[in-house]
């Protein structure tokens, strides 16, 4: 195939198809030019974030890990056509799918893993470049990271094969899993034009054409949460110790000015203290019974000896009234009170929670 090139409708040039040479040359590119995947005809506001090439599994390295505003995770291969195993590319991305999901027990070391990527290559973390990338608020950074989580646990993950050239056998295929598994594999079409000192590509994307009746897992669209959805979902996820969520639930929207409701598959609210801050809460509850607690995200918004003062009130009485240790480093980072060490230490955190508030 060739394109015709022109200014002002003269002086027209036939550009002939050029080739990659190297499969790394491909994957530097779409990390350097993350919207030559058109996953945007997917949905019209989707974009991927290449957030590291060679991403380490115990089956061999992924060649690039990405991530959308969303909290999905995508495996993308890259795959020549002169390659003589193309097409064993989709059966070598569901191997590392699985594998990163069975062995990637340890949340914290992948999110050190893209952490250490980003400030390689951006000079930032990871939280701030998704959250530059993405247009994300404070809040809705903890959110995207809480379903990246999510997903990895459910093994919820999409698969991207690029190739400069896809034929018709590796279409077929993937529109056969897509239409007969609960896997989304999408094949990318990379035609590569050089005129000049001009690179032009031109992406085509297969396998968004089959419409499943398959049964999904979690669903992780980004619409806001509210109470109805947080109630219904804290009963299913707790079973009978729903309501120790749902009663603090209750005690926090009466006492807060605000409650600020979270998006993602797990519905999340976040109480809003005026007098700490009026966009940022230093708690987000989670209707799976998770906590995150955050007081590193005051950190922008009061001074640190403010910030300080209320993060000791919680950890003191935390300390005192549970078996639970908090991380030293707890002003710069956000950690976790997983659902069953609260269910197990209700009493203690509940009150550590309501002393800082009585306090507040």
């Amino acid at each position: 195939m060739s394109i015709i090139i022109s200014k002002n409708g003269q002086n027209a040039k036939k550009i002939d198809k050029s080739n990659f040479q190297k499969e790394d040359y491909l994957q530097e590119y779409i990390q350097n030019n993350p919207d030559s995947i058109p996953i945007y005809e997917l949905k019209e506001d989707k974009r991927l974030f290449v957030a590291k090439r060679e991403f380490p599994t115990n089956a061999g390295p992924i060649d690039a890990l990405a991530i959308d505003k969303d909290g999905e995770i995508y495996i993308v291969e890259t795959k020549l056509y002169k390659n003589p195993d193309k097409r064993t590319v989709v059966a070598q991305a569901l191997d590392y799918g699985a594998a990163l999901w069975k062995h990637m027990n340890d949340f914290q070391e992948f999110i050190n893993i893209l952490d250490t990527e980003t400030k390689a290559k951006f000079n930032m973390g990871f939280d701030e470049k998704i959250k530059d990338f993405f247009d994300l608020s404070d809040e809705e950074i903890g959110l995207t990271k809480e379903t990246i989580r999510n997903n990895l646990n459910e093994g919820n993950i999409k698969f991207v094969v690029l190739m400069d050239s896809i034929g018709e056998r590796l279409k077929d295929l993937i529109l056969y899993v897509n239409q007969n598994s609960q896997f989304d594999v999408y094949a990318v079409q990379l035609e590569y034009y050089k005129f000049e000192d001009y690179e032009i590509m031109i992406p085509k994307i297969f396998g968004m054409e089959v419409k499943k009746n398959v049964q999904r897992g979690p669903v992780t669209q980004r619409r806001k949460g509210d109470e109805p959805q947080f109630i219904v979902q804290t009963k299913e996820y707790m079973g009978k110790n729903a309501n120790k969520l749902i009663e603090l639930y209750s005690y926090l929207k009466d006492k807060s000015d605000n409650i600020q409701w979270g998006t993602g598959a797990v519905v999340s609210f976040a109480p809003i203290f005026n007098k700490t801050d009026k966009s940022t809460s230093p708690f987000s509850f989670y209707s799976n019974g998770d906590i995150m607690v955050k007081f590193g995200w005051l950190l922008g918004h009061s001074t640190r000896e403010f910030v300080e003062k209320h993060a000791r009130t919680f950890v003191d009485e935390y300390h005192k009234s549970t078996n639970l240790k908090i991380p030293q480093n707890y002003l710069e980072k956000t950690f976790k009170i997983s659902c069953q060490e609260f269910i197990d230490n209700y009493d203690g955190v509940v009150g550590a929670i309501k002393k800082l508030i009585q306090n507040n």
